[in-house]
């Protein structure tokens, strides 16, 4: 793919702890289109997040480099990684972390800030984004007063909070029943079709069967990609 937005090249990952080394990815070459949408899957334990870790700069490969944008990330300082990785990639995570004491369109704002959007323009563009995922009628409500898949959107607007060109997450549908799963790859489809990259880290073939890309984890190695 020469328009390959995410790559790595023999990314290799290992964990220590006292003298017990403890391989979690060896070799992955991977290449990610731009626009494209892709599962990672695999059994747990296999590397899957890890790999996500790595390509998102939440992590370093011990071996190996990572390109985000044509940019080896693998080699910026922490501050020069942390500020590509906010203005690029928005995170979602199986748990979804919102700060309880905050309504859903604070919890939006709180990114925005984060971002360094202007603060006279943080509470529209919340509003607009709470709307693209079907919640403006709950703008004002906290989490312990949204379902599991409410408090998902509220995670998906605030993650698309800096406009990111890549949306990461790590098992999004983990803890959501049959319905709430469906609305949120509604959700995820339709920001597919406005131009955003896509990875799912997932063990849910039914998920998976849905990307335009499938990349198998296995052991820590790539098993297969379709």
């Amino acid at each position: 793919m020469n328009d390959a937005i995410i790559r790595t090249e023999n990314v290799s990952k290992t964990y220590s702890s006292g003298d017990v080394l403890t391989s979690a990815l060896r070799g992955v070459t991977l290449e990610i289109a731009k626009g494209s949408f892709t599962c990672i899957v695999g059994p747990s334990g296999h590397g899957k997040s890890t790999l996500m870790h790595l390509i998102g700069g939440l992590d370093r490969p011990t071996e190996g480099a990572v390109y985000l944008d044509g940019v080896e990330i693998s080699r910026l300082d922490n501050s020069s990684l942390a500020r590509l990785r906010g203005k690029k990639i928005g995170f979602v995570f199986q748990f979804f972390n919102l700060l309880p004491g905050l309504t859903a369109a604070e919890n939006v704002e709180t990114a925005m800030m984060l971002a360094g959007i202007p603060e006279k323009e943080q509470a529209a563009r919340a509003l607009e984004l709470l709307s693209m995922v079907g919640l403006s009628e709950k703008a004002g409500a906290r989490p312990s007063q949204l379902s599991g898949g409410q408090q998902q959107r509220v995670a998906i607007a605030r993650a698309l909070a800096n406009d990111p060109d890549i949306l990461l997450m790590d098992e999004p549908t983990g803890n959501l029943d049959s319905a709430a799963e469906a609305e949120v790859m509604e959700i995820l489809h339709a920001l597919h079709q406005r131009g955003k990259t896509i990875v799912i880290v997932t063990h849910n073939n039914e998920i998976a069967a849905n990307a335009q890309n499938v990349v198998h984890v296995k052991d820590g190695q790539l098993a297969m990609a379709a």
